[in-house]
């Protein structure tokens, strides 16, 4: 990384805490509220929880503040689920004790990594026999989204929600914002992934990376990556930032992302589901 950012995890960390939690988690979010430190969204059918820190709640007010949110998403009967999404630098150090306790299951956990735009964007995104692309630059924006989607089910199980609606939408309603990206060989989307504009400028997000398994170790998505840095740096964003799996972690290493923290997503479902 260059000398701007080389300084200290701290100082990423700390811009990370300040740009990428509490409203500009909620982008996109419907009936938004605040439960004390917490701000909570809706989704559709699924919730969310975020803050920039609990404000020293423990113990026992800590168990009321998590009942709280319970109470607020389980009095929707169209709500199929909500996440609480916790940091590994956060206290208490046993708020996943407390969620636990409280009927949430944890999801994996996973990196969350910090980026320069122009140290990435240095990278090559020119492989052969593969055209790396922004979705809907041959202007069918649609189908580009229905065959991504199927990229993510295959790599992710025919189980994994169909998120191709909203991603429709949100491509489409914000383009400058949400950019949807993809690789192809042989006429086949090979491996995608979006870039997010964050509110406040600094970051531009890295999400919804797949990768076909019989097209892994050959360069792809470090190419994709370096195709959405350049694109970050169009949106005015200093920084990218990613939440990375145990797949994608080395590459973006490789590729000059810093781990600041971890994030482990807690979800809640209402007992009858």
């Amino acid at each position: 990384m260059t000398e701007r950012w080389a300084a200290t995890v701290g100082e990423l960390l700390a811009a990370h805490d300040e740009d990428l939690r509490t409203e500009s988690e909620l982008d996109g979010a419907t009936d938004i509220t605040r439960i004390g430190p917490l701000w909570v969204g809706r989704y559709a059918e699924r919730g969310f929880v975020t803050y920039r820190n609990l404000d020293g709640v423990d113990g026992v007010e800590l168990a009321g503040l998590i009942q709280a949110a319970i109470e607020h998403f389980a009095a929707d009967p169209g709500l199929v689920s909500f996440e609480w999404k916790t940091r590994g630098h956060d206290a208490p150090a046993d708020l996943g004790d407390h969620l636990s306790a409280a009927g949430f299951v944890a999801d994996d956990p996973e990196t969350v990594m910090i980026g320069e735009t122009a140290v990435l964007a240095r990278l090559s995104s020119e492989l052969s026999g593969v055209l790396i692309r922004r979705a809907g630059d041959t202007g069918n924006l649609a189908d580009d989204v229905r065959r991504v989607g199927v990229l993510h089910r295959e790599v992710f199980g025919p189980g994994s929600p169909d998120m191709d609606a909203q991603l429709l939408a949100a491509v489409a309603d914000d383009p400058e914002g949400n950019e949807l990206w993809l690789a192809e060989a042989g006429g086949q989307v090979v491996s995608a992934g979006r870039l997010v504009r964050a509110r406040g400028g600094r970051f531009a997000g890295l999400f919804g990376g797949a990768t076909d398994p019989d097209w892994r170790h050959a360069g792809i998505y470090r190419a994709l990556t370096a195709a959405r840095a350049r694109a970050a740096i169009v949106l005015g964003a200093e920084l990218v930032y990613a939440e990375c799996t145990e797949f994608s972690r080395p590459i973006l290493e490789r590729a000059g992302l810093v781990a600041v923290t971890t994030t482990t997503p807690y979800i809640w479902r209402p007992p009858s589901l």
